[in-house]
């Protein structure tokens, strides 16, 4: 069969409701790669906090942060950083509205601010993290692959005009992700592909979240989990069953790519 590239969202995708491997999703990961296929996970999720799913899943491959981190065989190949002077100006803006924010590193994250620690704490444990640690310096320090800014859909698009060469990428009800603009875990996705002689038409992409949208679309075949919202359907070529019911198997067998169970 020809060679072929799957790229996983982890939560809500690869995880379970209990942010659980299902046997069928490490068997279906098994069968690609002894068929040869390329398998990365391509996760909003910096690299500290998607290590246990790498290593549990055993992937040499990663695009991380919304795709402005990207790994072959566990060496980075692609950085894609937020523009300093703009994302200092928004974090700015968002401390004089009472917005919290938190700066995203390879390996580590930290806030800048301390408004509303229940409304961060709630956006964080719904991925099974917990609120950053305090370090406003971190910007002046490390590099920042992404913001997480912790606001609701009372804000929604209030920054896109004054920031534009940030874009912001709803992932819960309480917070978004900050990224560059055109960035996306697409456009990596694309970039990654390029890199190991693979067409746009060769990327098959699983996801179920907002952030997983341009993914979806822009893979040859986009397939949504069930459980995925009709918005992010819509981005879909196919809807599959959801991530507690052997949804990325009974895809896979769908288009061809497994057999039986």
């Amino acid at each position: 069969m020809e060679r072929k590239l799957f790229a996983f969202d982890i939560d809500g995708t690869l995880l379970d409701s209990n942010k659980q491997a299902l046997p069928s999703t490490i068997k279906a990961l098994a069968e690609l790669r002894k068929a040869g296929h390329f398998v990365t996970v391509a996760t909003g999720r910096s690299r500290y906090l998607a290590k246990p799913v790498i290593d549990a899943f055993n992937f040499d491959n990663y695009i991380l942060c919304n795709g402005a981190a990207a790994f072959l065989n566990h060496e980075q190949v692609y950085k894609n950083l937020l523009p300093d002077t703009q994302i200092r100006a928004f974090i700015q803006e968002a401390h004089d509205l009472t917005i919290d924010t938190s700066f995203v590193g390879l390996d580590v994250s930290k806030r800048s601010t301390t408004f509303d620690p229940e409304r961060m704490e709630e956006a964080m444990r719904s991925f099974g993290s917990t609120t950053p640690e305090l370090d406003p310096a971190f910007i002046d320090t490390d590099d920042v692959y992404q913001v997480l800014a912790f606001y609701d859909h009372e804000l929604e698009h209030s920054f896109d005009e004054k920031y534009p060469e940030l874009h912001f990428v709803r992932w819960h009800e309480k917070c978004v992700d900050v990224i560059p603009k055109g960035g996306s875990k697409a456009t990596t996705i694309l970039h990654v592909a390029n890199q190991v002689g693979l067409s746009k038409e060769d990327v098959i992409s699983f996801g179920d979240g907002m952030n997983d949208r341009e993914m979806l679309a822009a893979s040859g075949i986009g397939v949504a989990m069930g459980n995925a919202t009709d918005e992010v359907r819509q981005y879909a070529d196919m809807i599959t069953a959801d991530n507690n019911n052997d949804g990325i198997w009974k895809a896979l067998v769908e288009l061809g790519f497994l057999t039986g169970k």
